[in-house]
């Protein structure tokens, strides 16, 4: 295992040696900062109104670069998922196949790209700057350019230009790249059904099947070994670190969204790829020490040694990142590349990209100052217990599901409570608290008052109930009660586990008061 202090370094060297120089690689002169090619997509009438049947499967067009270099036979489709797909008389972004019927033409070396209409990032720059992040820190990601496009005569504006993800692309990162590479799909784990885009491997999805019974194995210590066999643990971790200190919010760790996932036919190991990475550094306050959601990002932060791991690497992405140092010039350098063409669209879009770019630098500059706040802070210590192995629980956090309840901490007949109640509509909220604790057998108990609470309509997880998140509460309570006794019994089979407990309501009317001093986890065993 490489030292902390030494791995960014290493890693980028690395990544360097095994880079393809210029002449081995014509695509790297093309992606030179703030290069803005002018592209023209010719479509006969035929071929749009088969895009408009069916916007996702490919029609043949004639690509135009600066007036000059003509392609034929390209292939093009749309793009984009909820939030960036736009129809073709819209802004639409497209995915271009140069070889999809002549299989050696290339576009600048590359084989797949794509043109992003950019409608989530105004500034046009996140893209870019994550690539060069990663780019630095080792990371397998695709590089980015800009481009103005032209849908037969109408001009469509500005995009962002990114190589695809395909055989060319691993080949540049990785020693075999005939290894299976799989979408993630939009919102898809891997238990979904992923859609493999490249690769020699066996089609029957065995290499993801394995990697998802590693990371369910109820065994911790079987469960090791196997993820240690399946997945590169120490550029997972990396990978993480750097999805969640870009506030990659949309990305697999938060999300299992916008990722690809290839698995190396040698090592027998996968490596996840960041994607879709236009909606980053929005919040400068986003959590990088929080649980995480996906089913590899959770096993692995389950085991001990590799969370302490996590949290050296996290540190070393930190000091390497130089958001101000670093990103905030790359982003005013190529705002001004961007500012010429923009005018010459529209001097209004000119002046609200500036305002764009503008609060992107502030927000980097923010983003840097809470990164390092946030490393500094300690984990969570083991919850401790009494004589009697009790633990009274404070410090709950409301959080509203559904509907327009009010959550707030009160006093009832001199009794502090954590009060839930529906507004109008059906509600669903919760009083949540996470807790370390140590492998064992609990029971999460509190007492609750029940005033007038109404089962939602085809709901049977309706009532005041108590539970662990992710697990199903056993026991539910509706209806008016004075001090309804509330238990959820669960295991820790782990040496310790960041557990989170829910206090919650799921009604479409009344009120429900859990009275805070009887909250509290009793050990059993």
């Amino acid at each position: 295992m490489l030292p902390t202090a030494l791995l960014p370094t290493t890693l980028a060297l690395v990544a360097l040696l095994a880079a393809p120089t210029a002449a081995q690689d014509p695509s790297a002169k093309f992606f030179e900062p703030g290069r803005v090619v002018e592209l023209t997509l010719e479509v006969a009438p035929p071929e749009v109104e088969q895009l408009r049947a069916d916007p996702r499967k490919y029609v043949a067009c004639v690509l135009r670069e600066d007036g000059k270099q003509v392609y034929q036979r390209v292939a093009v489709k749309l793009k984009g998922a909820a939030g960036s797909f736009r129809e073709l008389d819209d802004k639409p972004a497209f995915t271009l196949r140069m070889d999809r019927e002549d299989a050696e033409q290339r576009f600048h070396g590359l084989a797949k790209l794509h043109l992003n209409n950019s409608v989530q990032d105004e500034s046009y720059l996140c893209e870019a700057l994550c690539s060069e992040i990663l780019a630095r820190a080792g990371v397998p990601a695709p590089r980015v350019a800009h481009a103005r496009v032209r849908w037969n005569e109408r001009d469509l504006g500005l995009y962002v230009l990114k190589e695809g993800f395909d055989p060319l692309f691993l080949a540049r990162h990785f020693p075999d790249a005939s290894g299976n590479l799989y979408d993630g799909g939009f919102c898809t784990d891997l238990d979904g059904e992923l859609e493999k885009d490249a690769g020699k491997g066996v089609d029957d999805r065995g290499d993801l099947r394995a990697l998802v019974e590693a990371c369910r194995d109820e065994d911790p210590q079987a469960r090791w070994i196997r993820l240690e066999q399946q997945l590169d643990i120490e550029r997972f971790l990396r990978f993480v670190a750097l999805e969640l200190c870009l506030g990659h919010w949309d990305g697999y760790a938060l999300t299992a969204n916008n990722y690809r996932l290839y698995c190396d036919p040698k090592s027998g190991q996968a490596s996840f790829l960041p994607h879709g990475m236009d909606q980053v550094f929005q919040d400068p306050e986003a959590p990088v020490l929080d649980p995480l959601n996906a089913i590899v990002a959770q096993a692995v932060m389950r085991n001990p040694a590799w969370r302490k791991r996590y949290r050296a690497i996290l540190a070393a992405v930190v000091r390497e990142l130089r958001l101000t140092e670093k990103s905030v010039p790359l982003a005013k350098k190529l705002a001004s590349r961007l500012q010429p063409v923009l005018r010459s669209i529209d001097p209004e879009l000119a002046a609200a990209h500036a305002d764009r770019v503008r609060e992107l630098v502030e927000r980097l500059e923010l983003r840097e100052k809470s990164l390092q706040e946030q490393v500094q802070r300690p984990e969570p210590k083991v919850q401790s217990f009494d004589s009697q192995g009790r633990a009274t629980i404070t410090g709950f956090e409301a959080e509203i599901e559904e509907g327009d309840p009010v959550l707030e901490q009160d006093s009832v007949r001199a009794k502090r409570v954590y009060l839930i109640a529906c507004g109008n509509d059906p509600c669903a909220a919760s009083w949540r608290k996470r807790v370390l604790l140590p492998r064992g057998r609990y029971v999460f108990e509190a007492r609750v008052r029940l005033e007038k609470v109404l089962a939602r309509e085809q709901d049977p997880s309706s009532g005041a109930a108590l539970r662990v998140s992710g697990r199903d509460a056993a026991q539910r309570a509706l209806g008016n009660a004075d001090a309804k006794q509330l238990q959820f019994e669960f295991e820790v089979e782990e040496e310790q586990l960041l557990v989170e407990l829910v206090a919650e309501l799921r009604a479409r009317g009344g009120r429900a008061l859990f009275d805070a001093a009887s909250l509290r986890v009793r050990r059993l065993r």
